[in-house]
């Protein structure tokens, strides 16, 4: 579904380069919600929008169902860490959903049935009529959320879309987006800098390096398909995966001081 493969990119200013990305090769089945975890500043944003092309990478290439990506794919949505910079305030709720499906040429009475049933999923029946500043952060990466399953994507890329809620809201929509997963058989790439996050999350986890980056390591999550908040957290498989993961970060941080 997702094939990665060589993909580097240096960013440039002037006479100075600065290499984010140096050799990515990965790929994300077809129905797969795998997490990308790596260090603070390893460039996973970086390759994300490269991804969603949002973003020319400098070699290297990306595909989606076989076809190159050399612009925002069809059948590809994004949801960003910055839910407060990616509503419009000036629009309600419900336009904010409906924006993407304007543009998609949807027509109207299929845009009113996607709208409500994409509320629904996330649990903002009732809220259509609000504005995003009416919203606590939570409830606006739930509008986020909603406007890209409203979208129908075949793919979902999500960027560390958690990061700024409090612990009770992020476990909250962590149990959401597995919820929409199951529910919708879409393929997610989720990024994380989280480790708990991504081993909860992910049928598989892939670490990164620091920067520049390449791929440290995979790991498969062989963790019961019904999870919840308690009892996997506490299930004995979860911690030694997630000291898998951590180990993997450590030692990436300490090959980049080497």
């Amino acid at each position: 579904m997702l094939e990665v493969k060589g993909l580097r990119k240096v960013y440039q200013s002037g006479s100075r380069e600065v290499e984010a990305l140096r050799d990515l090769t990965f790929t994300v089945e077809n129905g797969d919600l795998v997490c990308l975890v790596g260090p603070s500043g390893c460039g996973k944003t970086t390759l994300l929008r490269c991804l969603a092309g949002l973003l020319a990478p400098t070699a290297g290439d990306v595909r989606v169902d076989g076809k190159a990506v050399d612009g925002p794919p069809e059948g590809m949505a994004v949801v960003f860490q910055e839910y407060g910079r990616s509503l419009f305030p000036w629009m309600n709720v419900r336009d904010n959903v409906e924006l993407p499906l304007k543009q998609k040429k949807v027509p109207k009475r299929r845009r009113q049935e996607l709208i409500e049933q994409s509320l629904d999923a996330v649990g903002l029946t009732g809220s259509a009529a609000a504005y995003p500043w009416q919203l606590s952060g939570g409830m606006q990466q739930r509008v986020a959320i909603a406007r890209a399953v409203a979208y129908e994507p075949r793919t979902l890329l999500m960027d560390e879309p958690f990061a700024a809620v409090d612990a009770q809201t992020r476990a909250d929509l962590e149990d959401l987006v597995r919820e929409l997963w199951k529910r919708l058989g879409v393929t997610i790439l989720f990024v994380t800098h989280d480790i708990d996050e991504s081993v909860y999350l992910g049928q598989r986890v892939v670490m990164l390096s620091s920067s520049p980056t390449v791929v440290q390591d995979e790991l498969l999550i062989d963790l019961p398909a019904d999870r919840d908040q308690l009892t996997t957290r506490a299930d004995p498989r979860f911690i030694a995966l997630r000291t898998r993961v951590y180990e993997q970060i450590q030692a990436a941080k300490k090959n980049a001081e080497r």
